[in-house]
């Protein structure tokens, strides 16, 4: 099953390893220090151009470790990726 993250952008379920809040997550300089070097190393792909309010964390098997920044609440995320749904919602 695929979770989508806004944009056409979908992800496999099964290489999600965490759903984050961004406004949470990025208070922690550990956590900034770590999406800044996954930018730097060119992990890091933008969902859309609204204000992003989650992270993404995917590990695809085979490949790269990749951080999704998503326009859409994490609790909107875990949800569709809860009920199998993976199509546009209003949120």
């Amino acid at each position: 099953m695929y979770l989508h993250l806004g944009s056409n952008i979908s992800v496999p379920t099964d290489d999600i390893v965490g759903i984050f809040d961004l406004d949470h997550a990025s208070t922690s300089a550990t956590t900034r220090a770590f999406l800044r070097a996954a930018e730097e190393e060119g992990m890091v792909v933008t969902v859309g151009t609204e204000l992003p309010k989650s992270v993404v964390v995917c590990c695809p098997r085979g490949s790269w470790q990749r951080l999704y920044i998503s326009p859409l609440a994490p609790a909107t995320l875990v949800r569709r990726a809860e009920s199998g749904r993976w199509e546009e919602e209003s949120e």
